[in-house]
Order: C-alpha cells, then sequence, then structure tokens
C-alpha cells in the first residue's frame, strides 16, 4: 500500500465541512463545539448473533472500507491471515495475505451477500497484487467456514468466471483457520484521515474506535465508499449537527 506524496486530494464531502467551518468560525452568532471525548453508547450485542467472515482482495485499508457502510456490519478489523507464520506483523508479514475480518447480524445480511461485495471490491483476475499494491500479500482469498460457506464460495467463484473466459479468476477459497489482527495503526485508516469525522464521534480513544460499529461505517464514508442512498443519509446527518453546532454524531 503506498501513499502519495506530493499530491493530496481532498473528498468532496470533506471540502465542503472545510468550508461550513470556516463560515461558522467567521459568524460570531454560529458556533461549533468539538467535546474532548465522547464514549460510544454501547449498543445491547444479546439479541444478536453475530457470525464471522474473513476476506482478502488487497489493501486492507480500502478492504475494510468496502464493508462498512452496508446494512447489517457491526464491526470490521483489518489483520492477517492465509499463512504459517505465527504472530506476522505488517513489516514482517510472512507468508500472510492482508485481509479484513467482518462481523455481521446473519439477520439482515449473509455470506452470499458479502461474497457479492468481495466480487465487487477488486479485480479477482489480477495476478500477484491488486492495482498499484504488488506482492503476495495482497492475494485475493475467500476463508470460508464450514461446508456451506465453501460451498457458497465455488458456486460464486464458478460464476465470476463465466463472466469472461478471457482470463482466469485468480481467487484462492481456503479453510479459515487462524486471524491475527493488524496494529492500530492500520484500523480505520480512512476513517483516521479525516479528523472531522473523528471530532464528530468525540474523539474515541483507540480501542474504543476499533471496536465500534459508528467508526465502522464512517470508515466506508470517509472513503466514499457507502452506497449511495446511504452517503446521502450520513451527508444530512452531518450537515444537520453542523447547523445545531453541537457535534455529536452517535449513529447514522
Amino acid at each position: 500500500m503506498k501513499v502519495a506524496k506530493g499530491n493530496y486530494y481532498l473528498p468532496p464531502f470533506l471540502c465542503h465541512f472545510l468550508f461550513t467551518i470556516i463560515l461558522l468560525a467567521l459568524n460570531p452568532v454560529l458556533s461549533i463545539r468539538f467535546p474532548d471525548r465522547i464514549p460510544e453508547v454501547p449498543k445491547d450485542a444479546s439479541n444478536q448473533p453475530l457470525q464471522t467472515a474473513v476476506f482478502a482482495l488487497g489493501s486492507f485499508w480500502r478492504s475494510e472500507a468496502s464493508f462498512g457502510c452496508l446494512n447489517g456490519i457491526v464491526r470490521t478489523t483489518v489483520g492477517y491471515a492465509g499463512g504459517s507464520k505465527a504472530n506476522p506483523e505488517y513489516r514482517n508479514l510472512g507468508d500472510h495475505a492482508e485481509c479484513v475480518q467482518v462481523e455481521y447480524d446473519p439477520r439482515v445480511i449473509d455470506f452470499r451477500q458479502l461474497l457479492e461485495v468481495f466480487w465487487a471490491s477488486h479485480d479477482s483476475r489480477q495476478v500477484f497484487g491488486q492495482g498499484p499494491d504488488v506482492g503476495n500479500q495482497y492475494r485475493s482469498i475467500i476463508f470460508t467456514s464450514g461446508t456451506e460457506e465453501s460451498r457458497l464460495a465455488a458456486v460464486s467463484k464458478e460464476r465470476e468466471q463465466s463472466k469472461s473466459k478471457s482470463s482466469i479468476v485468480t481467487t484462492q477459497i481456503q479453510q479459515f483457520e487462524s486471524f491475527y489482527p493488524a496494529e492500530p495503526e492500520h484500523q480505520k485508516f480512512e476513517l483516521k484521515r479525516n479528523p472531522f469525522l473523528l471530532q464528530l464521534m468525540g474523539n474515541l480513544p483507540e480501542e474504543e474506535l476499533e471496536r465500534s460499529t459508528l467508526a465502522t461505517k464512517l470508515n466506508g464514508y470517509a472513503a466514499e465508499l457507502c452506497p449511495s442512498r446511504i452517503q446521502k443519509r450520513i451527508d444530512a446527518k452531518i450537515n444537520d449537527i453542523i447547523k445545531k453546532g453541537w457535534p455529536i454524531l452517535r449513529e447514522v
């Protein structure tokens, strides 16, 4: 994963926010207050029989954001899987791949729908990497738990291959064994590139940010990877908070 130096890009929504803040600062009547920290109110998870899925589809920064905005996604975590090295690290992965672990509510979204997002979010026919990210750690993998997930993965791969015979789908299907969470600086990476959104949440400490459902969604929003209707809904909530001058964003 490479971050371009010398060329800086601000997403349109961030430009809008910055412009709004400047206007508020220039107007003595209006003000916007940023709290030091507002802890996220934990939701009752007793009625949420969550399930977990793990996918490798290139850079885990973007992979995490690709799943974050979907209804039914409760939490995402980036990390390493698919190799034999014990306790891999970002600078010493061994034979592992960069992955995203998705915790989801199966009553809202199922494994088949997650597979659709997986195929739509990367080029499964690219060999030895994704886009400008070249290397074995960026390979495409579906990790499965149990016979049914293996069947669904195989069927979806066949369907993807049938779309074109001119190139081969390189995606591997592996039985899930171990997932190693990545270092804190890699978690919710897209969100952390947008301090304004972090402030709207109340500047959660790292451990809360990593577990936060709201942070999971805003990570996808910050990368502009939410479905259009969800992106617009979050836009409206944030604009409403800015108008009221009290930035407490608890849910979207």
